[in-house]
């Protein structure tokens, strides 16, 4: 099945945004806590905030910055005819995303359309990673974090990477997947500087890559451990990828609380990876089935919510995510206007050029 349809990429973008949403409350919350305020089923239903909309937190955003910057390098590519450089315009989107959070002052830049974007100018618990390492890198020439983290900050935003892989690579599975593995990568890695922060981001972005381009979510899990296969430093995604696998597999073992925590709470990224995958392949065509797994453990809920939802959204499409959660999402229509952007990928027209102009180095 084909998905290389304009559905697939909004389905993707707010998927990931319906579970970041639904996870969002009960983020920081243990199990026991959860159980407490929602019930023995944990939270099922997405709670709106104080504006009477389903918040989105930087989970979201950094995917639309991250998406912003993708398109801003390929059509920079597209009009000069030159290679993109997807890390260092990634890198100036990212900035701008620092700029909403209060954090950096964005001075003689162009920068791009979702910076004037109101909404996006909430501080919704951003990772401290992603904060420390903006900060410094925005006063170096060299693009890449040089801490040693490993959190979840760099898969949750991955997504567009594989989006864009497929929109580039359209007929060559395995070259479309190490595209959005690299490119997933780099992107990762401007904040997160230990292989199980920026591998498990190219993981997803291969993954979702091969999705779209039309193979199934068991395939697409094969084509990635291929291309991580005896990386250096890899040991710890190939794992993850492989317990959340053979999780799925087992059918002694119940889709619950007590799986999820077979596989970690979500905080690093190898260990949100196979949250999102094993979530992702129990849910079968069950959007919703999917992300309720996702969110209801003792750890980073949002995030595991929104990758399990990028996933869904990619393979089930837009139609799949229930109409009542989409009506009150936060931003919706800014995460459908970039899926949709993602699918054309470069228009030469003023339109397309005032929301993703070229780069002022």
């Amino acid at each position: 099945m084909n998905r290389n349809s304009s559905e697939y990429f909004t389905g993707c973008l707010l998927g990931g945004a319906v579970g970041d949403a639904i996870g969002w409350p009960v983020e920081f919350a243990d199990m026991s806590e959860i159980i407490g305020r929602f019930g023995p089923d944990g939270i099922i239903n997405m709670v709106p905030g104080t504006g009477g909309f389903y918040e989105i937190t930087d989970d979201t955003q950094l995917t639309l910055f991250t998406a912003e910057g993708l398109l801003r390098a390929w059509t920079m590519a597209c009009r000069s005819g030159e290679a993109p450089d997807f890390a260092a315009t990634v890198k100036h989107s990212y900035l701008s995303w620092l700029h909403t959070q209060g954090e950096y002052e964005v001075e003689n830049v162009c920068t791009g359309w979702l910076l004037g974007i109101e909404g996006l100018h909430q501080r919704r618990a951003p990772g401290d990673t992603c904060l420390s390492a903006l900060r410094k890198g925005a006063l170096l020439e060299t693009s890449f974090a040089d801490n040693n983290s490993k959190g979840c900050g760099g898969i949750m935003r991955a997504a567009p990477a594989g989006l864009i892989a497929a929109r580039i690579i359209t007929h060559d599975i395995d070259a479309s997947a190490r595209l959005a593995f690299d490119i997933g990568c780099v992107t990762a890695h401007l904040t997160h500087g230990h292989p199980s922060g920026y591998f498990p981001a190219g993981v997803l972005a291969a993954i979702i890559a091969t999705i779209i381009i039309g193979r199934s979510l068991e395939d697409a899990i094969s084509i990635s451990l291929e291309i991580l296969s005896g990386r250096n430093g890899a040991e710890e995604t190939v794992a993850a990828v492989h317990t959340a696998v053979d999780l799925w597999r087992n059918k002694e073992v119940l889709p619950s609380l007590k799986a999820i925590e077979m596989l970690g709470k979500g905080w690093s990224g190898e260990e949100a990876l196979a949250i999102g995958l094993y979530c992702a392949l129990v849910a079968g065509s069950d959007f919703m089935r999917g992300v309720r797994l996702a969110v209801n453990h003792s750890g980073d809920s949002d995030s595991t919510g929104s990758i399990t939802g990028n996933i869904l959204g990619a393979k089930l499409g837009e139609q799949a995510i229930p109409g009542d959660c989409l009506n009150q999402l936060e931003l919706g229509d800014v995460a459908r206007q970039v899926g949709e952007d993602l699918f054309t990928a470069f228009e030469e027209t003023r339109e397309w050029l005032k929301r993703y102009p070229p780069l002022k180095y």
